[in-house]
């Protein structure tokens, strides 16, 4: 089973210094240290780090970046990078040379990253994504998508799992 990184506009209006989680929820209903202690608590089941966040990000420039990184030969170590930039250290993944600094510690070419997010030559590819996304009414991250299926929001491992398996049996069924 090919796994395929499609990216989604979570919050785009967000500015490129972010915004703190208080201010992003503000007069929702919306318990943001009871989110926190959710999230660290499955997290940690998975075995996942995960920071004490308080801000969000604009990740558009992260996401383009990413999608260049998976055409490159051990690109898909930037997800991983990017993951820990953003929920464990809380680093700004909207700021160009934080990005640089992230793609560089995932063996990637810092010339070569810098160039990407300048020029924007992924901009295309992530606007697909979004395009994507938007007809197979996404509202959440991560999604897991096959078969004209899906499981939106973080979801526990057990949940995954099942998913996982009803899309092998059904893969299986269609051969």
């Amino acid at each position: 089973m090919e796994t395929r990184w499609v990216h989604f506009p979570l919050h785009p209006e967000t500015p490129m210094e972010g915004v703190s989680l208080r201010e992003l929820f503000k007069g929702r209903n919306f318990d943001v240290n009871g989110f926190r202690k959710q999230m660290q608590d499955r997290m940690a089941k998975a075995n996942l780090p995960y920071g004490d966040r308080s801000m969000t990000y604009n990740s558009r420039l992260a996401q383009e970046l990413g999608k260049w990184a998976d055409t490159q030969p051990g690109g898909e170590a930037i997800h991983d990078a990017l993951y820990r930039a953003y929920f464990v250290d809380n680093l700004n993944i909207a700021d160009e040379e934080t990005l640089v600094a992230i793609a560089e510690s995932a063996g990637l070419t810092a010339t070569a990253a810098r160039q990407v997010l300048v020029e924007r030559s992924f901009k295309k590819a992530v606007d697909e994504d979004w395009r994507r996304s938007a007809y197979h009414g996404i509202e959440g991250v991560p999604t897991f998508f096959g078969q004209d299926l899906f499981v939106m929001g973080c979801q526990p491992y057990e949940i995954l799992e099942r998913f996982v398996k009803h899309l092998q049996k059904l893969q299986a069924e269609s051969s």
